[in-house]
């Protein structure tokens, strides 16, 4: 009953308060787009947004001496300051298992979850060029299966090339990829989703025969059509002179600065994550996303307790007019 006679009260003031059909009416178009949802787009395009990077310019700058930048992003919002920044490449490496998922080690992460979060990286890279990381077990068992997946990557994931792991083993995976337009990022010396057959995370290349091995995959997987090579955990020097030994850029991770780019975990690097976590030795932090978002954070929950948060001008008003009918409603219901 009380809900009945609030809505007829409402109505009528609706009909009440209702302007004639001769009133003046606002074009809509010209009113401005206000939003009053939390529910909204991270923010608008840049008004000067870099030209998108292509293969092109990934050979034009390795042809100048010019390092590529590669960074990792798992999301939009991570994407979104990645393309902001500058990168040539945004990769959405499978360490997003780890560092987005919560989980163990790359090897949990499958097809769907990688796609996923290719596509949300994918609307926010305007510029930079984007590679997914095939995730293991879709691209081992046959280069017929690394295909399919990969064109995945390209159709469901909007990235323009995949990376894979593997040396001269792979080749044949490589060549059938690339061979259908799709351009492959290789991944060779400490490959993480190998870490079992490699007694874990170790650096390679360390012995002369090891060093060879490294340089023969790298190698191999350039004449199968990598546009580009991740080396891995393996000394400075020997990464130096396999860069020397090739047509293509390579792309260091510990690997020392004589590669034609490096790549980091964007995680890693802002320092978005508690202390006390490992890190390995060639990660540099260059921020402490971790320490601000929790003072951030415990700023917003002190002053939720204390009610200084939300003040008056995180409120949205309401004419006296209006809010002196709807307390002489509310009166009404009382009575009733």
């Amino acid at each position: 009953m009380y809900f009945t006679s609030l809505v007829r009260s409402c109505a009528f003031l609706t009909r009440s308060t209702r302007p004639s059909r001769h009133a003046f009416v606002r074009p809509i178009l010209s009113a401005p787009h206000v939003r009053y949802s939390s529910h909204s787009p991270m923010g608008t395009p840049s008004a000067n947004p870099r030209k998108k990077v292509t293969i092109g310019t990934l050979r034009s700058l390795h042809r100048r001496g010019e390092p590529i930048t590669v960074i990792t992003a798992h999301d939009f919002p991570s994407a979104h300051v990645a393309d902001a920044a500058g990168m040539d490449i945004v990769l959405v490496g499978d360490s997003l298992a780890m560092v987005a998922l919560g989980m163990e080690d790359t090897s949990e992460v499958m097809v769907e979850e990688m796609l996923l979060h290719c596509r949300s990286v994918a609307r926010a890279t305007k510029s930079a060029f984007t590679v997914g990381d095939l995730p293991m077990g879709s691209y081992e068992i046959a280069p017929q299966q690394a295909l399919e997946t990969a064109i995945r990557f390209v159709k469901e994931g909007r990235v323009q090339g995949v990376k894979l792991e593997g040396g001269k083993e792979m080749a044949p995976t490589i060549q059938k990829i690339t061979t259908a337009g799709i351009p492959v990022l290789g991944h060779v010396g400490l490959t993480p989703q190998r870490q079992n057959a490699l007694g874990g995370f170790r650096v390679q290349g360390k012995t002369s025969l090891g060093a060879l091995k490294v340089l023969e995959d790298a190698l191999a997987v350039q004449e199968a059509g990598c546009f580009a090579i991740v080396l891995e955990a393996i000394p400075a020097e020997v990464a130096a002179i396999i860069t020397q030994k090739l047509s293509i850029p390579t792309i260091g991770i510990g690997a020392g600065n004589g590669c034609s780019g490096q790549v980091l975990v964007q995680v890693d690097m802002t320092g978005n994550f508690p202390p006390g976590r490992f890190l390995p030795k060639f990660v540099k932090k260059y921020g402490d996303v971790w320490a601000e978002s929790l003072k951030a954070i415990e700023t917003y929950r002190d002053e939720v307790k204390s009610r200084q948060y939300p003040a008056p001008e995180h409120t949205y008003p309401i004419p006296k007019a209006e809010l002196d009918n709807f307390v002489g409603l509310v009166e009404t219901i009382e009575k009733e």
